[in-house]
């Protein structure tokens, strides 16, 4: 036990010992730089400090995670702890030698920060969901609007009251009264939406509008604060300057949320499928970032607002990808959020509040801030028809400051609207008030009950988080012209179209410069082909019909923009199309060209289409009235399970296509017990129960969508003669079944999936893993 004990602590020892030894050497570098810094700034003195936010930021930030709170909190104390309110007060020498007081160098600093709280910002705005906000949209609207007007007035009235000594410039006092009453209505919805997200609240109603409330809330301060900036500019009450500023901003608001949405999509895109060097997309976020900030700024507004609204815009891309998002995630949180708020701990100067008379401002500030926040709110919830302990929860949710208060008034500190004393209040009032709410909103939340319907729609999306269909964020279509190529682009097209899902489609036909998307003769048919269709549907425009044909269907408030369509053709063979196409990030691969089937297997084409890429695959096998008519003929379908995954994504891609156009769907298991043996002995009620939990599980997915479904099960037969008999029997035309890839030279999916390529009368679509 003793050798177990020693082993497990000492990795903890050295760690200890390892940061000690790193806190003494950081300490004696920055006093052997401070004097280089003291005759111009220094890099190096730069980097140390760096060095000392990010290292104290994080260990800071562990620990309160650890407790319960934040990790922003932890972030904001170390700043406060390295700084005059602590390291200062025990040591001036020692905290001026690390964080110099010399304006050359403090402003490499404030550089970093300046960039810091546009990054912040935009990142607050890439986790706005405005579709959660219109889905909420009455409460949300009441309580935003009342949770921001009650506390704004009360600190634009606390503003005018306050003594001058307190004032940066007292012939400017209206500036600082908005400044603060801007400070005392935000909430933080990074704070918010952390807590709602540990009490695993984020899905239920009561957490969707409080998070849709802070969204709120958050929009309406920055465009505030916004306004406020052009004030201070102007340094005078200004109405052609006030106009300008709101007229200004409603016409930027209106232009990025209608068209720059669809611009910044389309410049994400282009980005991601023609650059071949690591993180363009990354440098293409930030780069719309800073236009959109220079473009704020350019009109007198702050160019924060530029940058939440980007952030928005960036969110709602569909080739925004979850790599992608954490990417930039992980360098905005490992690197600058520690920074800036370890900065902003650095700028406020606790040891002021020793002073008796400023001690009880500071606590009246809390008190009104808290006071004012929480009645505004509960008024909103109640107005927006919440109950009394829905609106009691909200109320201590809502009251939440940290990093939006931080940034709020580390600007106005910057552009002399807030003196350094109300600065050090309002940081201690983000403090105070974020590390109440957690377990102020875990008491109020663990008393508000669950209804029925929200639970029946908390295990629906419980169900649907598991799922594939709904993580498929690109499609990607290698068709051709033909009937089957068309009846692929339509089945591609449906299953997009109710989610939105991007797709990009590689038309394999006879190229005009001369080059085949095909190989050889198969080219130069398939080539003849579409010039002998000319005047038909294509492919492309299959696609698109589909897609909108599903959306008819869907209700207003959840209907996805229109789905983004790319064509990209080559004048490269199909398989190196595809492989190049496939680096750019895709989830499933359709493909459907004239030449599908060949005896015992797959035709060439579709075996080197199908080995270029690595991901799941549908191959598409049209027959009868599908290749006649691909764009009009009804759907029938049969989807045979046997538990696998792999056959549950089957079941997944049927469903949704079935009920995009309201079509019939069937779920047959193929039992390996006879007939004749079923019945006889204590053993034969196993497979009864294997088969009917594999079938009630297909039935509670479809039933998760409000998709109809009949189920079958067949066990007289070889399951590929029963899945083709079950299919003529009962008048299906299309087979959607899960298979498996089969190692080997030839795409290969099991004898089963040969005898029905072989055997089926009617289309077929293989969806393989």
């Amino acid at each position: 036990m003793v050798t177990s004990t020693n082993s497990t602590s000492r990795p903890v020892n050295y760690a200890t010992a390892a940061l000690w030894a790193a806190a003494i050497l950081l300490l004696f570098a920055g006093r052997a730089l401070a004097a280089e810094g003291e005759k111009g700034p220094s890099e190096a003195l730069f980097l140390v400090e760096l060095v000392v936010l990010m290292a104290a930021g994080r260990l800071l930030g562990e620990g309160m995670q650890r407790i319960g709170q934040p990790a922003v909190m932890g972030q904001l104390l170390s700043g406060v702890l390295l700084g005059p309110s602590v390291f200062g007060a025990l040591w001036p020498e020692g905290q001026h030698a690390i964080f110099s007081t010399a304006p050359a160098q403090k402003d490499m600093l404030d550089a970093i920060s300046q960039f810091g709280i546009l990054l912040l910002l935009l990142l607050t705005g890439m986790e706005t969901d405005l579709k959660l906000v219109r889905r909420v949209g009455k409460a949300a609207i009441s309580i935003s609007l009342a949770g921001v007007a009650v506390p704004f007035c009360c600190g634009v009235a606390l503003g005018e009251l306050l003594p001058d000594s307190l004032l940066p410039n007292a012939g400017q006092r209206l500036v600082t009264a908005l400044f603060l009453g801007t400070a005392l209505s935000i909430s933080s919805i990074k704070i918010v939406a952390a807590i709602v997200r540990d009490m695993k609240f984020t899905r239920r109603d009561l957490g969707q509008v409080i998070v849709s409330s802070a969204i709120m809330e958050d929009t309406i301060g920055w465009v505030i604060i916004a306004i406020t900036f052009s004030l201070a500019e102007a340094g005078r009450v200004d109405l052609a300057s006030v106009a300008k500023s709101v007229v200004g901003t409603a016409v930027f608001l209106a232009f990025s949320l209608t068209v720059g949405r669809r611009v910044v999509a389309l410049v994400i895109r282009w980005a991601n499928d023609n650059f071949t060097s690591e993180f363009s997309v990354i440098t293409t976020i930030l780069v719309i970032m800073g236009a959109m900030a220079l473009t704020t700024h350019a009109i007198g507004v702050h160019t924060v607002l530029g940058a939440f609204v980007s952030g928005v815009l960036i969110g709602e891309s569909p080739i925004l990808t979850r790599h992608i998002d954490e990417q930039l995630r992980g360098m905005i949180m490992a690197f600058f959020m520690p920074v800036f708020f370890g900065l902003a701990g650095l700028s406020a100067d606790l040891t002021i509040l020793a002073d008796g008379t400023l001690f009880l401002l500071a606590l009246g500030l809390i008190a009104i801030a808290s006071v004012g926040k929480f009645a505004g709110a509960f008024v909103g919830g109640k107005i927006g028809g919440l109950s009394m302990r829905e609106a009691l929860a909200l109320a201590c949710g809502m009251n939440a400051r940290g990093s939006t208060e931080v940034i709020v008034a580390t600007i106005g500190l910057s552009m002399g609207a807030l003196s350094q004393t109300l600065f050090t209040m309002i940081v201690a009032m983000a403090i105070t008030t974020t590390m109440a709410m957690p377990p102020m909103l875990r008491w109020a939340l663990a008393r508000v009950p669950m209804g029925k319907a929200e639970k029946e729609r908390l295990e629906r999306e419980e169900m649907e988080a598991k799922g594939f269909v709904p993580n498929l964020e690109r499609l990607l279509l290698a068709v051709d012209d033909s009937g089957n190529g068309k009846f692929a682009a339509r089945l591609g097209g449906l299953l997009a179209g109710k989610r939105g899902i991007p797709v990009t489609m590689l038309p394999l036909t006879a190229n005009p410069k001369g080059g085949k998307n095909g190989s050889g003769a198969d080219g130069k048919a398939q080539g003849e082909a579409a010039v002998a269709r000319k005047g038909e549907a294509t492919s492309e425009e299959a696609v698109k019909t589909a897609a909108e044909d599903s959306k008819r269907a869907q209700s207003k408030e959840d209907k996805p923009d229109s789905v983004d369509v790319t064509v990209r053709t080559s004048d490269e063979p199909t398989h190196e199309a595809v492989a190049r196409e496939a680096e750019k990030g895709y989830d499933i691969l359709f493909i459907g060209v004239e030449t599908m089937s060949a005896k015992g297997g797959f035709h060439r084409n579709v075996e080197s289409i199908a080995g270029a890429f690595e991901g799941p695959l549908a191959i598409v096998l049209a027959k009868g009235g599908h290749l006649a008519r691909p764009e009009q003929s009804p759907l029938n379908i049969l989807v045979p399970v046997n538990g696998t995954d792999v056959s549950r994504r089957a079941a997944e891609i049927a469903i949704e296509i079935a009920r995009n156009v309201q079509a019939p769907v069937t779920a047959l298991y193929v039992s390996n017990v006879k007939g004749s043996q079923k019945g006889r002995g204590r053993g034969a009620s196993r497979p009864r129960r294997y088969e009917q939990a594999i079938l009630d599980d297909v039935a509670e997915l479809a039933e998760t969508y409000n998709q109809p479904l009949a189920t079958a099960v067949r066990s007289d037969l070889a399951p590929d003669q029963a899945v083709v008999a079950e299919a003529k029997r009962n008048g299906h035309n299309l087979i959607v079944m899960g298979v498996g890839r089969r190692p080997g030279d030839k795409l290969f999916f099991g004898e089963t999936a040969a005898g029905v390529i072989e055997n089926s009368p009617i289309s077929v679509v293989f969806v393989a893993s």
